[in-house]
């Protein structure tokens, strides 16, 4: 009997560990919930209850094929090891079979579990699936990780072109077994069931994430180069969630990305160079997390800059957490994240680089409001991108770049439709003055919309001058 180990991938189509699980004898899946673990971690209310829809409907996916899915709770992932031998000795398994995750939590983890298997006469396998190279495979020349994205993207187009990933083999109905599958919690203790309009927006399942993937790219991505800039217009693709949960694969978006497109990774259609581009993005920010194992530990990726003299403000903090800082686009932003659990990628970079330049509050303290109300929170994704806004990260924006919200309010929501959707104050605004109520008077006497918290032009000068103060930058290496 093989036995797999559902984490972060929870679909059959294109599932490494359950494709080799399911050749090698009859299969049973197992799926732990660690509320615990998710709490430390800062995993989000909605995205919880995300694994738990999308687990529901691969329980009726496993059933078609006769394997039982098995649910055992834990507390953190110091119980993992021994819970998963306890299952392997309940039903006989000889083997089991997982895909790897990244991060330090993840990979001490699956040692500590493949140690205790392997010490009790139990195979464990596991596999590459939600990234398309093995952390350490892509290096430079010296034979370290890369630091630089474009230079990461240029060795992972030669490797693609040479050989792309293939995909897993479909997985087969295999005989009935005598072992009863466990119910689906309807809810966690501990996350709160989110807002109906919330699984509305997010449906679960294999189906639901393969149709946006063939609308997106059917409908969007020739464009896409120019509308994924805009939050008022449906320009991106909406699968950060599938993709972060496993619902969906990234070579099963590159495979029809290529399809898309005649084969070819850098010409024909420019809306599909760039977002084989994103899905690139995604797999550098995951060999990071391995190769620089600092980033798990809420460290800098640039060490000297944990010299930067933050700013202990809770109140700035807590205005920009509820989206009243006085500036429409931040707001907006803040706003959507709530209400949706998620943030278009052009916003999460203003309101970034809002917080940790502007306010001059820690980095960290974004990244963690993130992770608890976003349902496609990625601690590799999320990471890398609030230290590239903050400037304390890999390939991140050079410190004196700082993002002004209303110039870039002005350029990607010219018409103020995306304010107007979320701040409904401001909905009588014309154009103009709707990304800059703040000269709007009537709106601060009848109170109606908040004063700016910061003035830019002074809080852009404050922030140069932290990190014109830091120590010249040191030698990564020493900041393992």
């Amino acid at each position: 009997m093989q036995l797999i180990w559902l984490r972060s991938d929870l679909r059959i189509d294109d599932n490494s560990a359950l494709s080799a699980a399911c050749e090698r004898g009859p299969t049973v899946a197992l799926w732990l919930a660690s509320p615990g673990q998710w709490q430390a971690h800062d995993d989000a209310a909605c995205k919880v209850d995300f694994w738990l829809r999308n687990l529901r409907d691969l329980r009726q996916s496993l059933e078609k094929l006769n394997i039982p899915l098995l649910i055992r709770t834990i507390d953190t992932w110091d119980e993992a090891a021994p819970a998963v031998l306890k299952v392997c000795r309940q039903h006989a398994i000889e083997a089991v079979h997982w895909n790897d995750e990244y991060g330090i939590n993840e990979n001490n983890r699956d040692q500590a579990t493949r140690t205790l298997l392997e010490a009790s006469g139990i195979q464990a396998h596991s596999y590459l699936d939600q990234l398309l190279f093995r952390p350490g495979t892509i290096l430079t020349r010296s034979g370290d990780y890369f630091q630089v994205f474009s230079q990461f993207k240029k060795v992972c187009l030669e490797h693609l072109h040479r050989s792309p990933p293939s995909q897993a083999s479909r997985v087969k109905r295999q005989a009935p077994l005598e072992i009863a599958s466990d119910p689906i919690p309807q809810h966690i203790e501990g996350f709160d069931t989110p807002p109906h309009t919330l699984s509305q927006h997010w449906p679960a399942g294999e189906e639901e994430a393969q149709a946006r993937l063939s609308r997106f790219l059917d409908e969007t991505v020739d464009d896409y180069q120019h509308l994924r800039d805009l939050p008022a217009k449906p320009g991106t693709s909406q699968l950060s969630a599938y993709l972060a949960a496993g619902v969906i694969s990234p070579r099963q978006c590159l495979h029809a990305a290529l399809a898309s497109n005649r084969g070819e990774f850098d010409s024909g259609s420019s809306g599909i160079q760039t977002w084989i581009n994103e899905l690139l993005w995604r797999e550098f920010y995951k060999h990071i997390l391995t190769g620089y194992p600092q980033v798990s530990r809420h460290r800098a990726f640039r060490a000297q800059t944990e010299a930067l003299p933050w700013r202990d403000a809770p109140a700035d903090l807590e205005a920009w957490e509820q989206g009243r800082t006085g500036f429409p686009i931040i707001d907006a932003a803040m706003r959507q994240l709530l209400h949706t659990g998620w943030m278009h990628n052009r916003l999460r970079m203003i309101v970034a680089m809002f917080l940790s330049k502007n306010l001059l509050i820690d980095w960290r303290k974004g990244e963690r409001h993130f992770m608890r109300h976003l349902i496609d929170g990625d601690l590799a994704a999320n990471n890398g991108g609030w230290q590239w806004s903050a400037s304390t990260g890999t390939d991140a924006v050079p410190y004196f770049r700082i993002f002004n919200p209303v110039s870039q309010s002005q350029r990607f929501d010219p018409q103020g439709a995306f304010i107007r959707h979320w701040l409904p104050e401001l909905s009588g605004e014309d154009e103009k003055n709707i990304h800059q109520p703040m000269k709007v008077t009537d709106l601060l006497v009848n109170n109606s919309y908040h004063s700016p918290i910061v003035d830019l032009s002074s809080s852009r000068k404050r922030a140069l001058e932290a990190f014109k103060g830091l120590p010249r930058r040191s030698d990564q290496r020493a900041a393992n």
